[in-house]
């Protein structure tokens, strides 16, 4: 391999010497050039000085005798020397005795020594004589020229300089040789060998150590090389291995691929047969989800359309007058006919769920009261069974949420009657709250509890915690499955916390968004002028608490006291209830009566309200000859409750005269001579709503099917329309269409009555026309709830 001269090792490294050998020498020989400078200096004035300090006796002594001949002699011996080139003896007047002087030399070179040395220099000394030294005879004076001490400093230097770098240039020859031998050559030795080698058997090149270098830097490369080879040659080795084994594989892999591909081959004839058996059972799967679902809405108003007859004549029989033994017997067979509804109910909504069909409604309404009615209703459940129920609604719940009431209505339903039927002793309790952005549903009792083993099957469908649960309490084991269903689709979260024995603890997370447009209705002004004394036990279970926060949240004055506290119940009052302003006193179970009657004499006449768990008719008797307005607050206590409750009290009139104007006034609402045109097919059903309605005050007209209706329509006027969906001829949806855009009645209420209540019952009745949707059997608070929200509309 040739490498270029100056790509060469030994060069760079001679080259390198050298110029630092050269300009250590030029620095070297300038400092000796420079020493001669001052030696040379100083050598020209120590001549001159000893030349003229010779000729300073004769001198002086010519001076003295005022020779004239013999100065002139003098000063031309004192030319002889070559640097002297003016020399004169001046007595004390300045009068020359003699004076002699030549020519300067010329020379290309004198401006080098005019420039280190000055062109001349001039030296004088005072002449006298030994035995005269205070007696001054006159001047020798000398001028010299330079020029030839510099000239021969200037050869000096050129000398020293020049024979520096020649001496530099033969050391750069040197080591440029002896760098070849030592360092450059056997390192092309090394690379000669390594270039003869084989590319394609790397593994077999050995290098050779330079004769000489075994134990050097150069030796110590090779032999380094020469382990990196045989480290080479053994990873090659490995390799090829590698390869050969690597070759193995792959024709044992390209003969299981080709296996494979034969299997994957059949698989995919058998995946395109499967999916073609799984398009043909897509199909049949759909066509039995219609099956079904149509089955279902036949179901739904096969059924209850003969219930909506059962239920309605049982209500209007139980009207009438009757046995109390009949009376029973009736309500036993209401209430069974209206359980036997809400199992159809909740089998048909598991349905709805399962089928993906269940939709829900993001409207605002108010979950507080939906709470309060739940409870009223389950309230006399709870009373048979003498057991408590009790609601603690946080004040600060919004007034309205955005949701769906009924499917929330539903849940809240199950759960408090799931509660009250497995309670035996006890009670429950109902708690409403807001934690971090969800509305929490807290329904506790202290019943038979569940234990932690059959936990899992409660929320299974026609399942219940212990295989003799049915019997003794009853029930399907749908309810508790259909609320876990209603919240997961409302994006909430039903957990349960229970201990045989013990009890239960149901809690229901759902989000919801407050409505802010509703605002807290006011607390009316008359509520702040009073002191609330609160006089409770801890064995009370009438809901003190909800009320003691309730009016802190009104901004009230309030004074608790818990009776089993305090010895002297009359001083701890007197104390802490201020002596001025009015006090309405709120107390409960235990008697009463004692009670009122521990109390000091200034509070012998402040209303008082009785906190029960149910109806005490004995104490409103022992009541009635005392002089206080006393009223009953029965639980569940509600908001609206409470602040009736307090006004009762408060107002003029006592709480049953403003309940029976109230009636009253209700009762001549009813009166109003309303004409309603009620389309139903099923004789019994025309029976039951007629019979409802004209109990109501209504003049009812009825009509067998829609294409009945539509002719009646043509010639009379009415104030609404009940119009059922599914008749012969024409059916409601029809009819309404008709209604509208043939007759032209745009501002007539018609109200949908069906039995159906599947997925898209309720829109397919909006979009033919229809105002309002309500579903057999008939509830008389709903069509009174309906009938006065569009007819009120319409007056309007």
């Amino acid at each position: 391999m040739n490498i270029n001269f100056s790509n060469r090792l030994s060069f760079k490294l001679a080259r390198n010497t050298v110029i630092v050998a050269l300009l250590l020498g030029m620095v070297l020989n300038l400092f000796q050039v420079f020493l001669d400078y001052l030696n040379e200096n100083t050598a020209l004035d120590e001549e001159i000085e000893a030349i003229i300090t010779i000729s300073h006796t004769p001198a002086s002594q010519i001076a003295y005798n005022i020779d004239s001949r013999l100065a002139e002699e003098l000063l031309e011996g004192l030319l002889k020397h070559p640097s002297i080139i003016e020399a004169d003896i001046v007595d004390t007047d300045n009068r020359t005795l003699a004076r002699r002087e030549r020519l300067v030399a010329e020379s290309p070179y004198r401006w080098m020594s005019d420039l280190l040395f000055n062109p001349t220099r001039s030296y004088t000394t005072r002449l006298s004589v030994q035995q005269l030294n205070d007696v001054d005879l006159g001047n020798l004076n000398v001028v010299v020229d330079t020029y030839q001490a510099g000239i021969s400093f200037l050869k000096r230097a050129g000398f020293t300089i020049l024979s520096g770098f020649i001496k530099s240039l033969a050391l750069s020859f040197l080591l440029l040789f002896v760098f070849y031998l030592l360092l450059t050559k056997p390192l092309l030795g090394v690379i000669e060998s390594i270039s003869v080698r084989s590319v394609d058997s790397p593994e077999k090149a050995r290098l050779p150590v330079p004769k000489g270098h075994e134990n050097d830097e150069i030796g110590i490369l090779v032999e380094s090389t020469n382990d990196h080879l045989h480290t080479i040659e053994k990873s090659l080795l490995k390799i090829r291995q590698a390869e050969a084994r690597l070759k193995t594989y792959s024709e044992q892999l390209e003969q299981i691929v080709e296996a494979r591909t034969r299997e994957l081959s059949d698989k995919n004839d058998q995946l395109l047969k499967s999916n073609r058996e799984l398009v043909i059972a897509k199909e049949e799967a759909v066509k039995r989800a219609k099956a079904r679902a149509d089955f279902l809405a036949n179901m739904s108003h096969e059924i209850r359309t003969p219930f909506n007859g059962v239920l309605g004549m049982i209500s209007l029989t139980m009207e009438e007058p009757l046995t109390e033994r009949q009376k029973r017997q009736l309500d036993v067979a209401y209430n069974s006919g209206v359980s036997l509804l809400q199992v159809l109910n909740d089998i048909l909504d598991i349905s709805k769920v399962e089928a993906g069909k269940l939709t829900l409604e993001s409207i605002s309404f108010d979950l507080r009261k939906t709470i309060d009615e739940v409870t009223s209703l389950l309230a006399q459940n709870s009373n048979a069974k003498n057991i408590y129920l009790r609601t603690y609604i946080d004040p600060q719940f919004p007034e309205r949420v955005y949701g769906d009431p009924t499917r929330i209505r539903q849940v809240i339903s199950n759960l408090i009657g799931n509660a009250i039927k497995f309670t035996e002793h006890g009670g429950v309790s109902v708690f409403l709250g807001v934690e971090q952005n969800s509305a929490v549903l807290r329904v506790e009792d202290t019943g038979i509890g569940i234990s932690r083993n059959a936990l899992h099957k409660i929320f299974s469908p026609f399942s219940q915690a212990y295989s003799d649960t049915t019997r003794k309490y009853g029930g399907t084991g749908l309810g508790l499955t259909l609320c876990k269903q209603l919240v997961t689709h409302m994006s909430g979260s039903l957990e349960v916390d229970s201990e045989e024995d013990v009890g239960s603890c149901f809690t229901v997370r759902i989000p919801l968004r407050e409505d802010i447009s509703h605002s807290e209705p006011p607390v009316p002004e008359p509520l702040s002028a009073y002191t609330y004394l609160l006089l409770h036990s801890n064995e009370s279970h009438t809901g003190f608490d909800f009320i003691r926060d309730q009016l802190q949240y009104w901004k009230l004055k309030i004074v608790s006291i818990n009776i089993d506290e305090e010895e002297k119940l009359s001083e701890a009052i007197t104390s802490k209830v201020p002596a001025s302003g009015p006090t309405v006193i709120l107390t409960g179970e235990p008697p009463v009566l004692s009670q009122l009657a521990l109390l000091p004499d200034r509070f012998r006449d402040d209303p008082v309200i009785l906190c029960s768990n149910r109806q005490q008719p004995e104490i409103h008797a022992e009541v009635q000859s005392s002089q206080r307005k006393i009223a009953q607050l029965q639980n569940p206590v509600s908001r609206n409750s409470l602040q009736h409750a307090l006004l009762g009290v408060m107002a003029t009139e006592s709480p049953t005269e403003t309940q029976t104007k109230v009636i009253e006034k209700e009762a001549k609402s009813e009166t109003n001579e309303y004409s309603i045109l009620l389309v139903e097919d099923n004789q019994v059903n025309q029976m039951v709503a007629k019979a409802i309605l004209k109990k109501l005050g209504y003049q009812v007209k009825v009509a067998a099917n829609g294409k009945e209706a539509v002719d009646i329509l043509q010639v009379q006027t009415f104030d609404a329309v009940l119009m059922d969906c599914h008749m012969p001829l024409m059916d409601g949806y029809e009819a309404t269409r008709t209604i509208r855009n043939q007759l032209g009645l745009q501002d007539i209420p018609i109200i949908a009555v069906t039995a159906n209540v599947m997925h898209g019952d309720k829109e397919k009745c909006f979009s033919s026309g229809m105002n309002d949707y309500v579903t057999k059997p008939y509830e008389r608070h709903v069509l009174v709830e309906k009938l006065e929200k569009w007819i009120n509309r319409k007056a309007a």
